[in-house]
């Protein structure tokens, strides 16, 4: 193997994968990312047995091969080189020399053999759509996803296909997001999968908004196309729970606020809740919402907001954080609250529905 490249066409690609290389490892060769040079073209590949990412890049090969190099040391020489410098990639007896300018490095490598790689992920349906669109839906959903949580289904990110729809979703069984996007086609066949919150976390930062992106989904894994990069992961074997049971439908009670004045006074009576539970009691009146919080310091706040509401009196309680972070995720400047009753859900979206909804449960304070 032997190749000749500008620092940035290396460094680029090296940068979009090395997310998914974990500092302690339980296979050496997984420390490594595999170079694969063929025809005119690098790949470089990193995975952790869970999410592997692929990106490509072209270079001028004077010899085709594969080998492993330590992925974190390779990364740190590129970034120490000066810009625009011309690097040569060689491979001498079973280490790897780099060559730029006065410098030369040294790296232990590994056989390409050794390196795990998904090759066929036995897509059974294959849908292309604005980058955009699935950045928007993982944006507007990801933080609901649980953390370690014994329930495994609920540590990740639901996307399901139907008719012309893709909808991502997410609960740790405490609130849940959910959003949606129209798709250009109508899918061949209604298909659902639970993607793992790293392989969410690592698509969300290697998505850029611009251009299309072709997901594939198959029976164990899911795969996205991203121009030069090419993401998959592992999917959760387990059942989602059933979200449309969760959402209320029309709740009786429906409060319009100003998005920012409402997260305001949140984040201020925040500042006085108990550290670990984070309740707040919001009581809802004739155009007016009190929110309350107490510690176990005896420290008090509250905060009164004007809003568009001409019901009966209720009071009901929630963890401020996931109203908080639903709030955020709503685009518009104004928020519909839906309430049914003190011991209910709140469903939270922009007025008039919108492609996005969030639903808190309420806690006892």
């Amino acid at each position: 193997m032997k190749l000749t490249a500008e620092r940035e066409k290396l460094l680029a690609p090296l940068q979009a994968v090395i997310g998914v290389v974990e500092r302690r490892q339980t296979m050496p060769v997984l420390a490594n990312v595999l170079l694969g040079v063929r025809q005119g073209q690098l790949s470089i590949t990193a995975t952790d047995l869970e999410v592997e990412l692929v990106a490509a890049t072209e270079v001028s090969v004077q010899q085709a091969g594969d080998i492993t190099v330590p992925g974190r040391k390779f990364l740190d020489i590129l970034r120490a080189l000066p810009e625009k410098t011309s690097v040569s990639l060689a491979l001498d007896q079973e280490k790897v020399v780099i060559k730029a300018g006065r410098s030369r490095f040294t790296l232990s490598s590994l056989p390409a053999a050794e390196f795990p790689v998904i090759e066929d992920i036995q897509a059974q349906q294959t849908v292309v759509l604005p980058r955009k669109d699935l950045l928007h839906v993982l944006e507007k959903t990801h933080f609901s996803m649980a953390q370690q949580d014994v329930r495994y289904y609920l540590n990740g990110l639901l996307i399901e296909i139907h008719g012309d729809v893709l909808r991502g979703v997410a609960t740790d069984g405490h609130r849940l997001a959910l959003s949606e996007t129209t798709l250009a086609a109508k899918a061949q066949v209604t298909q659902s999968v639970i993607v793992p919150r790293k392989g969410v976390l690592e698509l969300q930062r290697v998505l850029t908004p611009e251009g299309e992106a072709e997901l594939a989904l198959g029976t164990n894994h899911v795969r996205v196309q991203i121009g030069d990069i090419r993401f998959t992961s592992k999917l959760i074997d387990g059942r989602f729970p059933d979200y449309s049971r969760v959402i209320p439908g029309a709740p009786p009670v429906g409060i319009k606020a100003d998005r920012d004045v409402l997260r305001q006074a949140l984040q201020r009576t925040a500042i006085l809740s108990n550290e670990k539970y984070r309740g707040i009691r919001v009581t809802v009146r004739k155009n007016l919402i009190v929110v309350q919080a107490h510690n176990p310091e005896q420290e008090e706040a509250e905060e009164e907001i004007e809003v568009g509401y001409e019901g009966v009196d209720l009071e009901v309680g929630f963890n401020v954080n996931y109203l908080l972070d639903a709030l955020a995720a709503i685009d518009g400047q104004e928020v519909e609250l839906g309430l049914t009753d003190s011991n209910s859900s709140c469903l939270i979206r922009s007025p008039g529905g919108g492609a996005s909804r969030y639903v808190v449960m309420p806690m006892r304070l």
